[in-house]
């Protein structure tokens, strides 16, 4: 991050949890369901890179603006990628899923080099949308 960034100031930081996912990639779209089939008590919101608030975190934190290479986790004024952000966001889940937490311990470039192979090819294995993921009227207090 460049000092110019402070996360706890951002638009955004009112909310505990932000999960930042690219709205035209089917891949993604699938996580947000799992995730929203997984949070009754609604800890996470969410938001598409494609927004401005996003564009915003991307250009300051120096990441590309229009080919996505991860999502963001913003958490109480913290901002998350890649696979520290996917497994913080499943050890706040119910259930087992907290479990794969334990990943953890992996030396983060050895996370993130399966985390880029699976976001190189997620395009091809699921597709890509047009248009960003429009919630529906039961989700729309879910998304930012």
């Amino acid at each position: 991050m460049n000092g110019q960034f402070d996360p706890q100031q951002h638009e955004w930081a009112g909310h505990e949890r932000v999960i930042v996912f690219d709205g035209a990639c089917n891949w993604c779209n699938a996580w947000v369901n799992f995730t929203l089939a997984r949070d009754p008590h609604a800890k996470f919101k969410f938001g598409t890179l494609q927004s401005e608030p996003a564009q915003q975190i991307l250009k300051a934190l120096r990441l590309p603006a229009d080919d996505f290479e991860t999502f963001l986790l913003l958490e109480r004024g913290r901002v998350f990628t890649k696979s520290t952000a996917a497994l913080r966001m499943v050890r706040q889940l119910p259930g087992l899923w907290p479990l794969l937490y334990a990943g953890i311990v992996i030396p983060r470039p050895l996370r993130d080099a399966l985390y880029d192979y699976v976001a190189r090819r997620r395009y091809h294995w699921m597709g890509k949308s047009d248009i960003c993921r429009v919630p529906t009227p039961a989700e729309h207090e879910r998304f930012v």
